[in-house]
């Protein structure tokens, strides 16, 4: 039986201005008629600066297209310290939960954004035993083994920490959904008999937005484009190295990084050190304007660090390529391999092979004729698996359901 009269809070560690897929979510609700407030924090990604125009105060209410803003102060600095980003995790669970036993009351649903740390979900879960709220988690990430992934070491100690932490939470939810099927096998063990529901993450920006996007040249040359944060997890340094090699016997290509991450300076650095040609580093663009860097490239690029956690997610900049049609470069094993190999819309290639990487760059570019199938495929894979309104109207009939 669904719910007549919804009221939710949605809990999230990222929301607008920050550019985030639970921004469209929330206001498809609003325009569904149902009432929607945020708790967040004050925006700070990717940055760890507090943007400008906001205010790092303790509690603050703003508002956004209908949909009321509840926001906390952030830990910042967080991106070159480890134990300001562990911080900033407690933080958030402390001061969230703190708002939530003042709002949380009110609504009959509870909607929390998993985008990485877990601990953002322990206000859902004070809420859910206090008020008997319902709570639905939507994970973007898994833990614990993220947590390992991102190099902390395995002890046995931390092992069962994050074993009951997140077990505890998983229990605390009455339903669960996984942005990647692959997803399901790690969350099981932990969620003992609750319900599990497939919704992948849609494209963020398409062709539709075109037309608000600015124009954008390249170059003359055959362009591979990466677009996304540029971290640790996405490893470009071997991409990078395997599409210098490839640049030396054919100067006609060239590989564009844009966007911005922790691992951005050292990339740079090793570019200059080693005199490689034809990288271009674009930094950070306004999502508005992706679009443009989106079409104006030949070939999109896909990796990851070989981890097993890893070859279990579909990051969402795969929907986004997808969405413009663009054959795929998949340098990363897993999930995302699968699919380029299915549905025939790329190459792949072993991350862990600079050899490797250098023959993909060069035989996508002999393989130029192919481009069009490439494309063609991208679509029917997007349609049928990455459909937005039909991915937000199955959520949301099950976030209703009693």
């Amino acid at each position: 039986m669904a719910l007549n009269n919804p009221k939710i809070l949605i809990i999230a560690e990222r929301f607008y201005p920050e550019e985030f897929i639970i921004n469209k979510l929330a206001q498809e609700w609003v325009k569904k008629g149902f009432i929607v407030e945020v708790l967040t924090q004050v925006p700070s990604y990717p940055f760890a600066k507090v943007f400008q125009g906001y205010s790092n105060r303790l509690f603050q209410k703003t508002e956004w297209k209908g949909i009321k803003i509840r926001r906390f102060f952030a830990i910042t600095g967080y991106r070159n310290s480890l134990f300001l980003k562990l911080l900033s995790y407690f933080s958030f669970a402390a001061a969230g939960s703190i708002a939530a036993l003042f709002i949380g009351k009110k609504y009959n649903r509870i909607f929390v954004y998993d985008t990485g740390p877990l601990t953002v979900a322990l206000p859902a879960f004070l809420l859910r035993n206090l008020y008997k709220k319902h709570v639905t988690i939507w994970v973007q990430d898994i833990w614990p083994d993220t947590v390992y992934a991102y190099g902390f070491r395995k002890t046995w100690f931390l092992s069962k920490f994050l074993d009951i932490l997140v077990a505890f939470i998983y229990k605390g939810c009455d339903r669960i959904f996984i942005s990647c099927e692959g997803f399901r096998q790690r969350v099981m063990p932990y969620a003992l008999h609750k319900p599990i529901d497939f919704f992948p993450n849609w494209p963020v920006v398409t062709q539709k937005d075109l037309s608000a996007s600015k124009k954008v040249k390249l170059s003359d040359k055959f362009n591979f484009t990466f677009a996304g944060n540029i971290g640790s997890v996405q490893d470009l340094g071997p991409v990078i190295r395997g599409f210098g090699l490839a640049q030396k016997i054919n100067p006609d290509i060239q590989l564009n990084i844009v966007g911005d991450g922790s691992a951005l300076d050292y990339l740079k650095r090793m570019v200059n050190d080693e005199k490689m040609g034809g990288v271009v580093f674009w930094g950070r663009q306004k999502q508005s304007d992706m679009p443009g860097y989106f079409m104006a490239s030949d070939v999109m690029v896909i990796s990851l660090k070989e981890k097993p956690i890893f070859a279990l997610t579909v990051p969402a900049k795969f929907q986004t390529y997808l969405a413009f049609e663009k054959p795929i470069f998949c340098i990363m094993s897993g999930e995302v391999k699968n699919m380029v190999e299915k549905y025939d819309i790329g190459l792949c290639c072993q991350h862990e092979s600079i050899d490797d990487i250098r023959d993909g760059f060069l035989k996508f570019y002999s393989l130029k004729d192919r481009l069009e199938s490439f494309a063609s495929n991208s679509k029917i894979l997007l349609n049928e698996v990455y459909d937005r309104e039909k991915i937000i109207a199955g959520m949301t009939a099950l976030v209703l359901k009693d």
